[in-house]
């Protein structure tokens, strides 16, 4: 907060203390220690690979304001979500559970009612909690209890404008958690791009043709205008809300290529996250932890004050943005299962630091999305046609279609994931290791594997 903001507001700043300590008591609020709570602000984007971003060593896209917040605070090299899906994905962002705990594990599906959500811990806290842009899935955020939502549904992409101007009308003295979501980089991409397609560096699991370039540049057209609206709203609400701001950056699963979204690869389920908060995290400053986003509930109710140990799967990585551990997660455990008719291929995996052990329940089934029968059918198409003819396209192609009962990767030798050991016996020990952790999370989940039906 700038000095001349200092002067402006001090009536404001002490009617919200006034308020808080009088609604709970002085020396009675969880955790809080007489500090007044911070502001929180996430914002999420949409279908974010987190290789594309150049903080996690992105070359072909700018994205300067993640470059900003990575110089403020701490970005994290190895954060994952729960679900390479847009609905249970953010069921667990906002109840803190796995999508078999919360009843969230199928796109377009919502959690249970009676589980608790993330706007009910805050409110008892004394926030004000609002969500504007896609925070749920579409519509269904009226579900979740915010004090105020707008713009959840599809491509509402004035969301982010909405936001900044409700921020700088409110007046209320009560701390804020806000969520923005922005829709982009999802599909569909801009028509137009500043981006030369020749010029794009392509991942190893995508077949090179002029289609699939095309496509890649107005991706990567998508990816900055995420980083656009980053920007808007971080000034927005440095300008608001002051120095005494928790601000997080995140993304809910990866983007729509394939071996992407709708995948427990790395390509779908790692994500960008940023965590900025003055002096208690410390700039420009990085952190090899495995966190998920069944943590993201518990870390900021912490930094909010509760000290409840609440029902969750997550746990709060506070001790990590404040330098007093390391290390968080040992395993992280993902899960997919479908998505409408487009897409129903059901897998379950478990990601150490060096390995990845992912376990198809219905190998028999060939695997489809929206990719090869929607929106992306251009690009599709041509890497069907090359692949007649070119036997690396063939192989490409192949893979994406037919999968085995499970697949294993050594991330260090392997990081993109090309080379499954599943049958290697020299690696037999580490598969069976593995395969006895998905087991048992998904006895711990109550996880029926195939007997989970789609909604």
């Amino acid at each position: 907060m700038t000095t001349t903001q200092r002067r402006t507001r001090p009536v404001t700043r002490s009617l919200q203390i006034f308020l808080f300590v009088f609604a709970f008591g002085l020396g009675a609020v969880p955790g809080i220690a007489n500090e007044v709570p911070p502001n929180i602000v996430l914002f999420i984007a949409d279908d974010l690979g987190w290789a594309d971003c150049s903080v996690n060593g992105g070359r072909d896209i700018a994205t300067p304001n993640m470059e900003r917040l990575a110089k403020d605070g701490m970005t994290f090299s190895h954060a994952f979500v729960d679900s390479p899906s847009c609905a249970p994905s953010r069921a667990a962002l906002l109840t803190g559970l796995h999508g078999a705990r919360s009843g969230s594990m199928f796109n377009h599906s919502k959690p249970l009612p009676e589980i608790k959500k993330w706007p009910a811990y805050f409110r008892e806290l004394g926030y004000d909690v609002a969500a504007i842009g896609k925070t749920a899935h579409y519509a269904q955020v009226k579900d979740y209890g915010f004090d105020h939502f707008s713009h959840f549904k599809y491509h509402e992409d004035d969301c982010v404008t909405a936001a900044v101007e409700w921020l700088e009308r409110r007046e209320s003295a009560k701390p804020l958690c806000l969520i923005v979501g922005t829709n982009w980089p999802h599909v569909p991409w801009p028509e137009k791009s500043n981006y030369d397609p020749a010029s794009l560096t392509l991942p190893q699991t995508l077949v090179s043709t002029p289609k699939t370039r095309q496509m890649r540049a107005r991706y990567a057209e998508a990816v900055a205008n995420a980083d656009r609206d980053l920007g808007l709203v971080y000034d927005a609400a440095l300008h608001k809300l002051g120095g005494n701001l928790f601000f997080l950056f995140s993304g809910d699963h990866g983007a729509q290529w394939p071996f992407g979204k709708w995948n427990c690869y790395d390509a779908g389920i790692r994500t960008p996250l940023i965590a900025v908060w003055k002096n208690k995290i410390d700039p420009a400053s990085r952190s090899g932890a495995m966190v998920s986003w069944i943590d993201l509930l518990p870390t900021c109710l912490e930094a909010a004050g509760f000290k409840g140990r609440g029902s969750f799967d997550g746990r709060s990585f506070i001790p990590i943005l404040q330098g007093d551990r390391k290390d968080h997660r040992e395993e992280i455990f993902t899960q997919h299962s479908g998505d409408g008719r487009m897409n129903e291929f059901p897998m379950r995996s478990v990601r150490t630091r060096d390995w990845k052990y992912i376990r198809n329940l219905d190998p028999a089934r060939e695997y489809h999305t929206h990719i090869d029968r929607a929106e992306a059918k251009g690009y599709w198409e041509s890497w069907e046609r090359k692949a007649k003819n070119d036997p690396a396209a063939a192989r490409i192609v192949q893979r994406y279609l037919r999968r085995p009962a499970e697949e294993l990767y050594d991330l260090a030798a392997d990081p993109d994931e090309l080379r499954n050991l599943a049958d290697i016996e020299e690696h037999a020990a580490i598969r069976k290791e593995l395969s006895r952790k998905v087991d048992e999370w998904m006895a711990a989940t109550g996880d029926r594997g195939l007997q989970t039906k789609q909604p």
